[in-house]
């Protein structure tokens, strides 16, 4: 368990969770499928519960209330990530006597596309009822990995949210190919929470909180009220397995929180399906547990170029350069690359590596096949092979984040 700091007391601590909570404008909240779906497929009962607190939430002022055209609309604006488009997809082919296997990237791109629409229309009924119109947005990584591409939905979802309607995210399941996609909606939460400046991520899960411990291991593990430095956790000791029925786990949510953390945004991890959550939540209920964000957030423009992909390569460096990139903030230079692996081109996100563990990521000023050829070479060295029309540093500084959660 993660100790908070010393001069850190719990009423110090519950105080910022609270303050936090009346202050944030914009909010990302996630659901899981383990939240809105079970074997029979979705549960009208929790979509509407869920719809009446999201719409009560939107409505109540925050610090420094928002509201919409003319006065119009919600003070608080919230943008919905929303699973179990696989889970209604397969409970409805179900329904009509197919049962198939949804095991395949193929498959589970197919039953999200039957579930799709359903899933939509579940939300959309269950907001209507409270006066909220929503928006079906659905994206690929290639969206937010385009700079263009990514300033233009960051437009959309502004023009939304000043009309008032709620956003309805989810990957485009359908389209989306291995290296393109999010791997689960923890991770495109994360770095929605970048793409719209959100103040807050609420992850609502099947779980009672983070346990202090793997509950496979200690099935009387408690739930930590507060994590002080998400970073800091052994993820691999204190998440267990996938659910049933999504693609996350607590894992991938700590993961998503360690992302958000880095901007400096705090995560609430909440039992979605217990009544009235969020509204308990944000009165100052204790429930859940509150992922505390970096006293020193990094820019977000470190945070794009870091998550805007999967790393295509890994680069292995000597003991001398991890110093250098750990202690003095430097850049890596080509005599401290000892190992290169992968096949990439220039502007790479490479993985940075010492002893086996990662250091962060950055994009690369070299494809793998020149780099390999300067592997471990000084500067002149350098020239030698490649001619003056080579840069100083393999990765700059200025292009790299260090401590990456990928």
């Amino acid at each position: 368990m993660v100790k908070a700091p010393k001069d850190l007391q719990p009423e110090d601590w519950r105080r910022e969770r609270a303050e936090a909570l009346l202050r944030a404008r914009l909010v990302v909240v996630k659901v899981g499928s383990a939240v809105l779906a079970d074997a029979h497929g979705l549960s009208d009962s929790v979509l509407h519960s869920l719809a009446a607190q999201l719409a009560r939430l939107a409505l109540a002022p925050s610090d420094g209330a928002f509201s919409g055209p003319e006065g119009a609309g919600p003070r608080r604006r919230i943008v919905l990530v929303s699973s179990g488009a696989v889970a209604a997809g397969r409970a409805l082919l179900a329904g009509l006597g197919r049962a198939p296997e949804c095991t395949g990237l193929a498959a589970r791109q197919a039953a999200a596309a039957v579930g799709q629409g359903r899933l939509m229309q579940a939300w959309d009924k269950a907001f209507l009822a409270h006066g909220m119109p929503t928006a079906q947005v659905l994206l690929t990584r290639d969206d937010l990995r385009s700079r263009q591409r990514f300033l233009n939905a960051r437009n959309t979802f502004a023009e939304l949210l000043h009309w008032g309607v709620l956003p309805v995210v989810n990957e485009n399941d359908t389209v989306s190919v291995s290296e393109l996609k999010f791997g689960d909606n923890d991770c495109l939460a994360s770095l929605l929470v970048n793409l719209i400046g959100a103040d807050l991520f609420v992850n609502l899960t099947s779980a009672p909180g983070v346990l202090a411990a793997d509950p496979r291991q200690e099935p009387a593990a408690p739930v930590m009220e507060c994590v002080h430095d998400v970073a800091s956790l052994d993820l691999g000791r204190l998440c267990g397995g996938k659910t049933s029925v999504g693609t996350g786990g607590m894992y991938s949510k700590l993961l998503a929180a360690r992302r958000a953390a880095q901007i400096g945004v705090p995560t609430l991890v909440l039992p979605g399906r217990e009544p009235d959550i969020l509204s308990r939540a944000f009165a100052s209920a204790a429930c859940g547990t509150w992922v505390r964000p970096c006293a020193q957030p990094i820019p977000r423009r470190k945070f794009w170029l870091a998550y805007q992909s999967d790393p295509a390569g890994s680069v292995h460096v000597d003991e001398g350069a991890a110093r250098a990139l750990l202690r003095d903030g430097a850049s890596l230079l080509p005599g401290g690359v000892r190992l290169v692996e992968g096949i990439f081109q220039e502007g790479a996100l490479l993985r940075v590596l010492h002893k086996g563990q990662s250091l962060g990521v950055g994009l690369s000023n070299y494809s793998a096949a020149a780099l390999k050829k300067i592997a471990g070479l000084k500067r002149h060295e350098v020239a030698a092979i490649l001619g003056d029309a080579h840069y100083p540093e393999v990765i700059h500084r200025d292009n790299l984040l260090l401590d990456a959660a990928v």
